[in-house]
């Protein structure tokens, strides 16, 4: 009998883990220049067991991330590059973060999830999501790195999508350290920008607006209580899939309530197709990943517009889904 493709999936749990130790214990770190290293320099630099390493190389081996030479001789490879931390194109943080230890509960809590409706995370962690990691600082500073990878590559096609010369003033509402509102104003030369998160979400930006810093204001604040006012667009990138209707309105209706006749609003997010096909997987499993970890849903078209209508505001346009991203730029304004 035919293997079942689904046992490459039910097992996929392995090769994410093994990446996953690779960037905890620094792995790719450990190769500080192009030479190639044996198990136990390995080992020695990341403070593990030698033969234990080893096995785990092999296995990387096989994931494309480090070559091996000879039988204890392994390489760096171009894609095992982008675990190390000072990467260009890190994606570090984002295997950290999704592949670490909370995240993984949750997931494996979804049964009791698609049971109850009620996510994961608070059940198993006893807090919520962003008020877990506001009260661990490495957590805080892994999951503020991840957004910003992430971030990171979205920019170009975010700047490419949208006009953005069109403003005086952009806000980037729960923006963190600022990776989204640097690019855009070093993109539009003149255009001010502020940025506004949680402290414990701003804590890198002073770095990351360094070169717009005369453009760029920095200001704290919650979007459940308020937004600043004074902006021509508020942009909310990966913001409203975090939360369900109600608190997503509810920030929502803050823009509104900050806005001009003029004023847009711009959510950066990925658009739910009506229907589903295989190899979809992407936003279907960011849409599960949401209902585990956060109660957050990743919506239709038709679910924003209504979304953005019971907070006064309508859907202007939608572009299609960027360049080498699945994400959409909806702009709104108030309603009429």
């Amino acid at each position: 009998m035919p293997r079942s493709p689904l046992m490459d999936l039910a097992f996929g749990f392995m090769p994410a883990q093994m990446i996953h130790v690779a960037t905890e214990i620094g792995v790719a770190d450990a190769f500080t220049d192009d030479r190639p290293r044996s198990s136990t320099e390995l080992a020695e630099a990341t403070g593990t067991h030698a033969p234990s390493l080893h096995r785990l190389l092999r296995g990387l081996t096989g994931l494309g991330v480090v070559e091996q030479k000879e039988p204890d001789l392994f390489a760096l490879t171009e894609e095992g590059r982008r675990l190390r931390a000072d990467a260009p194109d890190s994606i570090r943080s984002l295997i950290r973060l999704f592949c670490g230890p909370q995240v993984w509960r949750t997931w494996g809590d979804m049964a009791e999830t698609v049971r109850t409706g009620e996510y994961a995370w608070e059940r198993v962690t006893g807090s919520t999501p962003f008020e877990y990691f506001a009260s661990d600082a490495e957590l805080s500073v892994t999951f503020n790195r991840a957004m910003a990878e992430h971030t990171r590559d979205v920019a170009p096609a975010v700047i490419e999508a949208h006009d953005f010369g069109r403003y005086g003033t952009v806000a980037d509402l729960g923006g963190g350290d600022g990776t989204l509102l640097a690019a855009i104003l070093l993109a539009v030369p003149g255009l001010r920008g502020v940025l506004f998160d949680l402290p414990s979400g701003l804590a890198d930006s002073s770095g990351t607006l360094a070169d717009v810093a005369e453009r760029a204001e920095i200001v704290p604040g919650d979007f459940f209580e308020a937004v600043p006012e004074r902006a021509d667009a508020y942009v909310l990138k990966s913001v409203i899939h975090d939360w369900d209707d109600e608190k997503a309105a509810a920030i929502l209706r803050n823009c509104r309530a900050a806005m001009g006749p003029g004023d847009r609003v711009l959510l950066l997010e990925q658009v739910m197709p009506e229907m589903v096909t295989p190899g979809s997987g992407g936003i279907v499993n960011n849409d599960l990943n949401m209902l585990v970890a956060t109660g957050g849903r990743e919506r239709t078209e038709a679910e924003f517009r209504e979304l953005l209508n019971s907070a006064g505001l309508t859907a202007v346009s939608l572009t299609g889904p960027l360049r080498e991203s699945a994400y959409h730029v909806i702009e709104a304004k108030i309603a009429d």
